[in-house]
């Protein structure tokens, strides 16, 4: 089960602040990791490829729910992945938009105006078929 949360407001070793937008934590993660590591390497790669293909859509979500002013946030949201591990992370990673966290969750004088959030919660339901259909593309 996938939750949200605020992070504090770390600052990344590059100036940006890291953390201070959504956190999704997944209930079981490390047994999922663990078993993840036992899979055969075309498993795992099928994986990724239907792990890049949900953050895309949740890239395209975001890009189509973002404010539009200076289209800044809309051009720069990105997914990070990480070599090896069937990661991904979705945000914004420019010094000049830490400000995305201000629209995704609002300040005392702005309302949320949440965009990163709602694509998450809408693409997260089709993951698991995705990893199914190019799990089942590598065992026909």
């Amino acid at each position: 089960m996938a939750r949200r949360r605020r992070s504090g407001g770390r600052r990344h070793p590059r100036g940006g602040a890291r953390g201070s937008g959504i956190t999704v934590t997944i209930e079981g993660l490390p047994e999922l990791r663990q078993r993840l590591e036992e899979l055969p390497t075309e498993v795992k790669a099928a994986c990724f490829r239907a792990l890049k293909e949900s953050a895309g859509a949740i890239i395209d979500g975001t890009k189509g729910r973002v404010k539009i002013d200076t289209r800044n946030l809309h051009g720069s949201v990105k997914a990070r992945y990480e070599n090896n591990r069937v990661r991904a992370e979705i945000g914004w990673w420019d010094r000049d938009d830490r400000y995305a966290v201000w629209q995704e969750f609002g300040t005392s004088k702005m309302p949320a105006n949440p965009s990163l959030g709602p694509a998450l919660e809408e693409e997260k339901q089709h993951l698991p078929d995705r990893i199914k259909r190019e799990i089942g593309r590598i065992v026909q």
